[in-house]
């Protein structure tokens, strides 16, 4: 078979000027000077793509908390064994962050941190021996933290309660202790089996199961507040985005609207479950979603950063 050659002397141009271009010297980043705040550097990022989005999130938290809506944190245990507690409760007591949910290994994390400072252990080290998640102390804890429940409390202030009333050293650094203590609804969504407390034998499975269920419902009273606010998921993939949609589902068919509000996933890999359960499908009615892509030891505390400089910088 023939080909003709292609004769390019009839091709039709145009006007670079008249042509509508993605990028724009408008948008450039600015180099940062020395001696700047936080916000001036914020505001030297380029005006496109990821650094937009940030300062999209950061502006929608701002308008949330001056509008009096609330703001959730979803989040993996990821967030607390690198070390983002202090970070997570300075937003609790500045008021910026109304409600956490955490999935069970957060708890466990949690309570070690504040039972020894320490917290994450080797798992290929010990795995081959079958010492992974052996630690008797941590089950010991949470167990006792769960000997009187009554159908009014759920898991996450049950083990709240019982950490603010422990002699933990480092109890100050409890995301779920502060919680109880300032009152903030934190929650906990447990899912049989993934966690090394439900290897022990005195695990008691009926408490707990009712216990997260009871979680499951203050969640759902909460994210049925979510209109005007901003909804994060942190670094979980599966568990939290799932509890987030069947809240959303259940709130709005008991005649809550859910529109408007702004829906954020942050995790260094973007995953099905959160981008499609969090950011796209609950936002359809008039949200807006974006992913943030990177390390939570740097992702979370630029952010907080953000809000606060945002914020202090507001009239109100």
């Amino acid at each position: 078979m023939k080909f003709d050659d292609i004769d390019y002397k009839n091709i039709t141009t145009y006007s670079i000027k008249d042509r509508k271009s993605k990028v724009s010297v408008d948008d450039f980043a600015t180099p940062h000077k020395k001696g700047g705040s936080f916000e001036n550097f914020l505001a030297t990022l380029p005006k496109t793509l990821a650094a937009q989005n940030i300062n999209n999130v950061i502006n929608a938290v701002a308008r949330a908390k001056e509008a009096g809506k609330i703001v959730i944190f979803a989040m993996g245990a990821h967030t607390i064994k690198v070390g983002l507690n202090p970070v997570i409760i300075d937003l609790m007591k500045r008021g910026v962050v109304d409600a956490i949910a955490l999935n069970g290994a957060g708890i466990i994390h949690d309570s070690e941190l504040a039972m020894t400072g320490k917290t994450s252990e080797d798992v290929a080290a010990v795995l081959k021996e079958g010492n992974f998640g052996m630690a008797k102390e941590t089950s010991d804890f949470l167990n006792e933290a769960l000997t009187d429940v009554d159908t009014h409390t759920g898991l996450g202030r049950l083990v709240g309660n019982a950490i603010l009333n422990s002699d933990m050293p480092h109890k100050s650094l409890s995301l779920v202790a502060n919680a109880a203590a300032l009152d903030i609804p934190l929650t906990v969504h447990i899912a049989i089996g993934t966690d090394i407390i439900h290897m022990h034998p005195d695990f008691p499975v009926e408490a707990f199961a009712s216990a997260s269920y009871r979680d499951f419902q203050i969640f759902s009273s909460v994210v049925a507040n979510l209109t005007g606010g901003v909804y994060f998921n942190i670094g979980s993939a599966v568990i939290l985005p799932e509890v987030f949609l069947k809240a959303v589902s259940l709130v709005t068919n008991l005649g809550h609207t859910l529109d408007k509000f702004t829906a954020v996933n942050m995790d260094f890999l973007q995953h099905y479950r959160p981008v499609t359960n969090v950011v796209r499908r609950p936002t359809q009615g008039g949200g807006k979603g974006y992913t943030l892509t990177g390390h939570h030891e740097i992702m979370v505390p630029l952010l907080a950063a953000g809000i606060i400089e945002k914020l202090d910088a507001s009239p109100n």
